[in-house]
């Protein structure tokens, strides 16, 4: 099974197509391979198809696992993963609060698992055989809808709908502002669809520049063995695997703020004594 890896690493660095018309950017997974080795079938085209959601839905497992290990057995002197895990969770909760308040306490559980997934998800691309799910679009645009849809549930919830309507047109209290209503609100309303994409864009275009440099240095050693006849490629990849592990932290943090930022502008702004 493992026999045609060479001739995986040449099909993506030349960049053709698979069977199902993606182009390859990334190194070949344990489902790719067996897709094309084993199963070729139609439940096989199925798992192809969709292995960004499978290896979503497996990081996910792999957090609940972890949080259901961390959780069992707890006690009051931790241990070494008790206490790593715990200072992990402090420092998110720092973290979130010193941007929105006393208030974020409420959002740490979402933000502070939106950060955990999606830097798993980064770095699971780095591990031999895994994908990074974030590599693909419909990933990115999930997590950012879901994003979405809690601000601006959060919005309502505090704000009630004609205040919200209010804070969308720019909280107009002067007969000039109540005349730029008109140009105000639809750049509100524009702005607040833009930050979904953006989120997405920006994670995306991230880690699929990940995944297509390390492949790129990967098939340049599998080629220099090829050319050479080394037993063994050379890894080129290595530095940049390194380089990969601080962007991908970077970007779940980048995410994590943006969205946090994004619930600071929704609350109410009335200044607390």
């Amino acid at each position: 099974m493992f026999g045609n890896l060479t001739h995986y690493f040449a099909l993506a660095a030349t960049a053709e197509t698979d069977s199902g018309g993606q182009t390859q950017h990334e190194l070949p997974n344990f489902l790719t391979i067996l897709y094309s080795e084993i199963i070729g079938t139609t439940f096989g085209e199925f798992i192809h198809k969709y292995e960004g959601l499978i290896f979503s839905l497996g990081t996910a497992l792999f957090l609940v696992v972890i949080a259901r290990l961390v959780s069992r057995n707890m006690t009051l002197i931790p241990g070494r993963f008790q206490n790593f895990i715990e200072m992990i969770v402090e420092g998110l909760a720092e973290f979130i609060v010193g941007v929105i308040g006393p208030r974020g306490k409420r959002f740490v559980p979402f933000l502070g698992t939106l950060f955990l997934y999606i830097y798993f998800m980064n770095i699971s691309g780095l591990v031999p055989f895994l994908k990074s799910p974030t590599a693909g679009i419909n990933q990115t645009i999930a997590l950012a809808l879901c994003v979405f849809v809690y601000v601006q549930y959060t919005g309502f919830r505090e704000l009630g709908f004609i205040r919200w309507l209010d804070h969308m047109a720019g909280e107009p209290r002067t007969p000039i502002a109540w005349g730029l209503v008109i140009l105000i609100l639809p750049i509100h309303l524009i702005g607040e669809l833009a930050k979904p994409m953006s989120l997405a864009l920006r994670l995306f275009g991230n880690v699929t520049g990940e995944d297509v440099l390390i492949l790129i240095f990967v098939s340049l050693g599998v080629m220099v063995m090829s050319f050479s006849n080394l037993p063994i490629g050379i890894p080129f990849q290595v530095p940049f695997v390194f380089l990969a592990l601080l962007t991908s932290l970077i970007q779940a943090l980048v995410f994590m703020l943006l969205s946090t930022i994004y619930f600071s502008m929704m609350l109410p702004h009335e200044e607390e004594h």
